[in-house]
Order: structure tokens, then C-alpha cells, then sequence
């Protein structure tokens, strides 16, 4: 009986003392965790590569002074949030709901990276503005056939420049992307015609 009962006690200590330790263990590692993730939460926020307009807002209407039907310039973008090892940005502009697939209306890359903003008309010193779906290079834009389309402002961070002639158009540009984005944005507008 008394044997029973110094194991019983035995074991029952053994569990008492795993249980202490395991939940310290966790406590602890939760605490590294939480820690962990406001850190890498602080730093994503501060470095979060971000496009906007000041002509409009994402998923809104472009205003159509930068379209087929008005000026036909660019719209002024804001750049924030670059990462700090960024060597150069790439500017893409397309539309996913044209009838024959996506058109490709402005490619610009080697931008510098440490432009803020991109004026509208703008002639940026130092980039390279490729060919588009019309097969010029510039921007040009939107004007849909018919219906509303997206026009989605793609903006890549790089870790290095570009040796890409200025005959090269969006395929080629992507290409020689490959590995070399360390972080990417867009912004989406919307256009039809009258509107």
C-alpha cells in the first residue's frame, strides 16, 4: 500500500513539474512571437511599397483628361515606401479586359528610386519608356471599345537596373525582371467611354 502510494505521489509530482515547464516553454516562445510579429508588422508598414494617385482612387474612375478622350497624358502617380536596397523601379500600365487579352499602355523602368512623384505629362530623366500594344513607346490611355475596364498601375522595386533596349516591349521587360523584384504595388482605375 504505502509502495502504491509513493509511486502514485511520484509520478504525480513528474506530471505537476512537465506541465510548469511546458507551459513556461510556451508563455516564453508566445512572448518571442508576439514580439517577433509587431517587428516584422512595424517593418512592413514602413517599408510597404504603395502607388496612389491624386486623380483618383483606386478602383475609381480615371478622370478622362488622361484618356483617348481628353488629353491623353499620364495621371500624376506618389511613390512611397521603397525598400531601402531598391536600385531602380519599373512602371507597368495594362488593361486585362481588352477583347484580344491584355494591352499594354505604358512601360517605363530604371527609374530612379528615389522618385516620389511622377508628374503628369512627365518625362522622367534617366528611365526608359518601352513599346506598348500600339507599338510606340509613351503612355497612352484608356479607351475601351465598349464597357468599363480595369487599367491597373503596376510598380515594381528592383534590386537592380536594367539593360533593356527601348525597342523592348512588356514580355521582354518582364523577363528580364526575373529575381530581381524585391517588392511590388499597383493601383487600379476604371474607364469607359463617356463617362
Amino acid at each position: 500500500m504505502k509502495k502504491g502510494l509513493i509511486i502514485g505521489t511520484i509520478v504525480l509530482i513528474i506530471t505537476v513539474a512537465f506541465l510548469y515547464i511546458n507551459f513556461f516553454s510556451n508563455a516564453t516562445k508566445t512572448k518571442e512571437q508576439f514580439i517577433n510579429s509587431n517587428n516584422l508588422n512595424r517593418k512592413t508598414s514602413m517599408n510597404e511599397l504603395k502607388i496612389t494617385s491624386a486623380a483618383f482612387e483606386n478602383n475609381s474612375h480615371i478622370p478622362s483628361r488622361y484618356t483617348c478622350d481628353g488629353a491623353d497624358i499620364n495621371p500624376p502617380l506618389i511613390i512611397s515606401g521603397v525598400p531601402a536596397k531598391t536600385k531602380s523601379l519599373v512602371l507597368v500600365v495594362d488593361d486585362p479586359d481588352a477583347p484580344g487579352g491584355t494591352w499594354t499602355h505604358w512601360t517605363v523602368w530604371n527609374i530612379n528610386p528615389e522618385t516620389k512623384k511622377i508628374s503628369s505629362p512627365s518625362v522622367l530623366a534617366g528611365a526608359v519608356e518601352g513599346i506598348t500594344s500600339i507599338g510606340k513607346s509613351g503612355y497612352h490611355g484608356p479607351c475601351p471599345p465598349s464597357g468599363t475596364h480595369r487599367y491597373f498601375f503596376k510598380l515594381y522595386a528592383l534590386d537592380t537596373k536594367l539593360n533593356l533596349p527601348a525597342s523592348a516591349s512588356k514580355p521582354g521587360l518582364l523577363n528580364a525582371m526575373t529575381n530581381h523584384t524585391l517588392a511590388e504595388a499597383q493601383l487600379v482605375g476604371l474607364y469607359s467611354r463617356g463617362k
